[in-house]
C-alpha cells in the first residue's frame, strides 16, 4: 500500500481536533460575522476529547499511568465520554463518577465505549440541573474509587494539560482557519481549560482580541456576583466557584446568559443552521451575537465561539425545563 497517498486514520485518536469552523450567517446576518468551532464533530461528540487525549498522554509519558492501568475521573459527562474514547484505544479500564442530574445519554455513551459510569445521587440539584454540592458528592466518590482501585485520577479541574490541549490545538486551529482575523472569542466556562488555553494563544497572536467568559445568569462567580441561581441548564458549567485553571489575565470581560436565551439559540442553531447542539452551545451563540451587536467591536468584526457538544447528549424532556424551578 502506498502510505504517501492513503488517508486512513490509525485510530479514533487521530479523529480528535482539526474540527471545522462554520459561519453562522443565517442565525446572525450582521453586523460582523459569527464563526463557530464544530467541537461536536470530535469522536466523543464534544470539545473534551482534546483535553482527554492530552491529559492521558502526559500521564503515560510521566509514568503516572502505566500501560493497562485503571483510570478514574469525575465528570458532568463530556469529559467522561472523551476519556472513554481515549481509554478504549489505549487499553485502560475507566471508571467515571457523574452526578445523577447529568443527562443519562452521557452515561449510555460512556458505557457503550467500555467505561463504567457511577451515577452519584444529587444533594440539592434536580435532573437536568446540577449544583456544586452535587459535584462535590461525585468528587468524593471518585476519590474513594481511586484508593480502592489504585487508579490514576485525571483531575480535570486542576490538570494543566486540560488548558494546554487548547493552547496547542484549538487556538492555533482558529487562528489558521480565520487567516489570523479574530476580533473576539466567546466561551462558556466549565473547568476553564478551553477558555484559558484558547484565549492565551489568541492573545499572544493579537493582544487586541476581545475575550469573553460566558456564565449562567445567577451563577456568576467569575464576575464576582453572589450565587442566586445554582440550578440552571448549562450542564458542565456555572457551579458557583471560580475554576482553578482560569487565567484571568487572558479574559477581558464576562457575560451572563439566561436559560431562556440558551434554549432559544439552541433552537435557532437547529432551525436556521441545521446544527443540533447542546445548551452551552446555545449560550455561546447568544453571547457572541450580543457582543457583535454591542458596538464594542468594529461593524465588520469576526467573533469565534464554540459549539461544545451534540444535542444527542441531552434528554428531550429537559427541553421543557422551567428556569424558575
Amino acid at each position: 500500500m502506498d502510505t504517501q497517498t492513503s488517508d486512513i486514520k490509525a485510530s479514533a485518536l487521530e479523529l480528535i481536533g482539526n474540527t471545522p469552523l462554520v459561519a453562522l450567517d443565517r442565525l446572525h446576518p450582521g453586523p460582523g460575522r459569527l464563526l463557530a468551532k464544530c467541537e461536536f464533530m470530535n469522536p466523543g461528540a464534544s470539545l473534551k476529547d482534546r483535553s482527554s487525549l492530552y491529559m492521558l498522554r502526559r500521564a503515560r509519558e510521566e509514568g503516572k499511568l502505566n500501560p493497562g492501568g485503571p483510570v478514574v475521573e469525575l465528570t458532568s459527562g463530556n469529559q467522561g465520554c472523551g476519556l472513554a474514547v481515549v481509554c478504549a484505544v489505549l487499553g485502560h479500564p475507566l471508571t467515571i463518577t457523574m452526578p445523577a442530574g447529568n443527562s443519562i445519554q452521557r452515561a449510555i455513551h460512556m458505557e457503550a465505549l467500555g467505561a463504567q459510569c457511577v451515577r452519584v445521587p444529587q444533594v440539592d440539584g434536580i435532573y437536568g440541573s446540577v449544583t456544586n454540592a452535587d459535584v462535590e458528592a461525585a468528587t468524593a466518590e471518585a476519590l474513594t474509587l481511586v484508593d480502592r482501585l489504585g487508579a490514576y485520577y485525571v483531575n480535570q479541574l486542576a490538570n494543566e494539560s486540560n488548558s494546554l490541549a487548547h493552547y496547542e490545538t484549538t487556538g492555533p486551529e482558529i487562528w489558521r482557519q480565520t487567516g489570523g482575523r479574530v476580533d473576539g472569542f466567546v466561551a462558556v466556562v466549565g473547568t476553564g481549560g478551553s477558555f484559558a488555553g484558547t484565549s492565551k494563544y489568541l492573545k499572544e497572536c493579537n493582544p487586541s482580541v476581545v475575550t469573553i467568559v460566558v456564565e449562567p445568569s445567577g451563577s456568576e462567580p467569575i464576575r464576582g456576583e453572589p450565587i442566586t441561581k445554582p440550578r440552571h441548564l448549562l450542564q458542565g458549567s456555572g457551579y458557583g466557584v471560580v475554576p482553578p485553571l482560569l487565567q484571568p489575565q487572558y479574559m477581558d470581560d464576562t457575560m451572563a446568559v439566561t436559560d431562556e436565551e440558551a434554549v432559544e439559540y439552541k433552537r435557532l442553531l437547529g432551525e436556521k443552521e441545521g446544527l443540533f447542539v447542546g445548551y452551552t452551545s446555545g449560550a455561546n451563540a447568544a453571547a457572541a451575537v450580543r457582543l457583535l451587536r454591542s458596538g464594542r467591536l468594529p461593524p465588520d468584526a469576526w467573533v469565534v465561539t464554540m459549539l461544545n457538544d451534540s444535542g444527542l447528549k441531552y434528554t428531550p424532556t429537559v427541553m421543557n425545563y422551567e428556569s424558575n424551578s
